[in-house]
């Protein structure tokens, strides 16, 4: 009887035992499980700079995922698909696709449909709506500074050239000019004084003139002297 019971022990503690790993991995299993919170959608910019609906997958598990991008239509219900793409390995730190739409206004809804295995087969809640303010920088927007940068040199070679060219002759004819007019007077000798003095070529003749004239009236105030003695007598 001792020995039915110890056994009888032992299975129940083998028994719970077991349960408890199996419970522990259907947890586990459970837990590492692709789901449709794995995934999550937003407007974004791609590379070309060209708005594009982006999906992130966080599927620790790594199940390949589909995903589809449809575009809501007028009509209640109705959509379009637009763009696919395949996360073939998705990790805990989260994989990205984008997903291209055909056009892009501000209020546009699109659908994000996940298809991964037979876990995950449904739309991603709630829809993603274009925003009012979102904008992508254009493509190639680092390429025209670049443009007129290399267009700058040009210009500004061209003015530093042409006054270069033209001052050059004003300077060496101004101190060429000036030698001369400064050497033409030295050799005349007595000009330059001449000038300064106001004194001129006729000076020595206007001299002998004016003591001529002088003598003369001189000798005509000695004859009348002469004449007015004779006179008295």
């Amino acid at each position: 009887m001792s020995l039915t019971r110890h056994a009888t022990r032992v299975a129940r503690v083998v028994g719970i035992s077991a349960a408890a790993a199996a419970l522990s991995v259907t947890a586990a299993q459970t837990a590492l499980a692709c789901s449709i919170t794995d995934f999550s959608a937003a407007p974004a910019c791609d590379g070309a700079g060209k708005p594009v609906i982006r999906v992130t997958d966080k599927d620790v598990s790594g199940t390949p995922a589909t995903i589809t991008l449809k575009v809501e239509l007028n009509t209640p219900g109705q959509e379009r698909n637009i763009d696919s793409r395949t996360i073939d390995h998705p990790t805990a730190q989260g994989v990205s696709v984008d997903l291209h739409p055909l056009d892009w206004y501000a209020g546009e809804t699109f659908v994000v449909h996940v298809k991964a295995a037979d876990r995950v087969d449904e739309d991603l809640k709630p829809p993603v709506v274009v925003p009012d303010d979102f904008t992508c920088k254009p493509a190639g927007g680092s390429t025209s500074p670049s443009a007129s940068a290399s267009a700058s040199p040009t210009p500004s070679a061209q003015p530093s050239s042409a006054p270069s060219a033209t001052p050059s002759p004003a300077r060496t004819g101004s101190p060429a000019a000036s030698p001369v007019a400064s050497s033409a007077p030295s050799p005349a000798g007595g000009g330059t004084h001449l000038a300064e003095t106001g004194a001129s070529g006729t000076t020595p003749l206007i001299a002998g003139a004016a003591a001529a004239l002088v003598v003369a009236g001189g000798g005509v105030v000695v004859a009348l002297r002469r004449r007015a003695g004779h006179g008295s007598r």
